[in-house]
């Protein structure tokens, strides 16, 4: 066990302000630190007061839950606008799998916070005990100029790919799991000196349905809401199930109503929900879920959703449900401790930060956080270029196609590389 992290004791201000048209426009250029949502999110300004960032087994939710509980205890708050977002927030990111990733865990408090909610605006400023400055003011900043990234494949091609699928079909036929999540990455570099606000900007126009997000250098736009807590309530989306929308309006009908009534798609599904629900049911009460999955509208694509809602019991914070739901069987497999080793022998590269959670927690332990999918995570630059990485998975059970599969994860990777080009 590594030592805990030492904790300082904040002050933290939330004051109502003017409305703001974009925030991303306050975020750092190289270093975007942001959670948004067509018209509510908040954007984290300046270099982190706090930094949590922990590796290996230590990286649980668990720990980071209680770590922050000890954090928001010590935290003077005066909070004149209470909304989610206001007040003491961190914003987060974890691996996959802590166990065997290289990427660390962190949760990082900025100094600065900049929200929004419809019409209503604020500013959030956070310092030590301590120190006596005032916190200035952030400032918009112009978009630097465009760019784009040269994409190629990564260490698991479409060869690969399809290769992997048949071998985790080949397990699933002798019983050893009953669904498996195979992801593939595409590898890259972007130039140095890039404005990544840009790549949060495109995401969030795009794909304004979805948690778009930038943490640590991961950025993306997730339509899959792992967890989110607010006055003692919770709230989870679960895909599972993919069809690429039609070319016009009639085959769309037709690609719908397809995977309305695929039985693989629907049998992936029931898994998910299923798994979701065992999951919460010792920490909520009056927990519920739809009958039926419904057809969920994307850009690119239709996933089977389905909502679970619920009363938290026992007082458990955001990250305390993070901790117990991760990793879903929809973005590892069924049985999903032994979905995970399978992936660990199958995936020829280490997974970071994609598939894992990512979100934000405040001082009340409610927050909002997304499973990690459709993102890049942006690496250190040197002088001329900045490597970057993505991933697209697809959940395979009895009956899947490899070649169905291989393009189940082009569609997926089309947004992020979309927004890339």
């Amino acid at each position: 066990m590594t030592d805990p992290p030492r904790l300082p004791r904040l002050v933290v201000t939330t004051r109502e302000i003017e409305p703001v048209d974009d925030l991303i426009e306050f975020a750092d250029p190289t270093s975007p630190l942001a959670w948004l949502r067509r018209d509510r999110g908040i954007v984290g300004v300046g270099i982190p007061l706090v930094e949590i960032s922990l590796s290996g087994v230590d990286a649980t939710p668990e720990h980071f839950a209680a770590t922050w509980r000890e954090l928001a205890a010590a935290t003077e708050i005066d909070d004149a606008v209470n909304l989610p977002g206001t007040g003491l927030v961190g914003f987060g990111t974890l691996a996959f799998d802590p166990a065997v990733s290289a990427a660390p865990s962190v949760l990082l408090v900025p100094p600065t916070v900049i929200g929004r909610a419809g019409n209503r605006a604020w500013l959030t400023s956070i310092r030590r005990v301590d120190d006596i400055a005032a916190t200035e003011a952030p400032t918009a900043r112009p978009y630097g100029p465009l760019w784009s990234a040269s994409l190629g494949p990564g260490t698991q091609g479409p060869t690969g790919y399809q290769a992997s699928v048949s071998s985790g079909l080949s397990a699933i036929a002798n019983g050893d799991y009953e669904k498996i999540v195979l992801a593939r990455d595409v590898v890259g570099t972007i130039p140095a000196g890039a404005d990544l606000r840009r790549l949060v900007r495109a995401l969030a126009s795009e794909y304004p349905d979805t948690w778009t997000f930038a943490v640590d250098g991961l950025v993306g736009a997730s339509p899959e809401t792992l967890v989110t807590v607010h006055g003692g309530r919770l709230t989870a989306r679960v895909l599972a199930g993919t069809i690429p929308r039609g070319t016009d309006a009639s085959d769309d009908v037709v690609a719908s109503d397809a995977l309305a009534h695929s039985a693989k798609d629907l049998s992936e599904h029931r898994f998910a929900v299923r798994s979701v629900l065992e999951t919460l049911a010792p920490h909520a009460t009056n927990l519920h879920a739809d009958d039926e999955p419904f057809a969920l509208e994307l850009p690119n694509l239709w996933h089977l959703a389905t909502d679970i809602a619920g009363d938290i019991s026992h007082h458990a914070s955001a990250l305390d449900l993070v901790g117990v739901m991760h990793p879903t069987a929809a973005v590892a497999g069924t049985p999903t401790q032994t979905a995970i080793r399978a992936i660990r022998d199958l995936e020829p590269f280490d997974r970071g930060r994609y598939a894992g959670p990512v979100g934000w927690v405040d001082g009340n332990g409610d927050g909002e956080w997304a499973i990690a999918l459709r993102c890049a995570q942006i690496g250190e630059p040197d002088d001329e270029t900045i490597p970057v990485v993505a991933h697209a998975g697809a959940g395979i059970v009895s009956g899947s196609i490899p070649e169905s599969e291989l393009l189940e994860t082009r569609v997926k990777l089309r947004p992020i590389i979309d927004a890339l080009a």
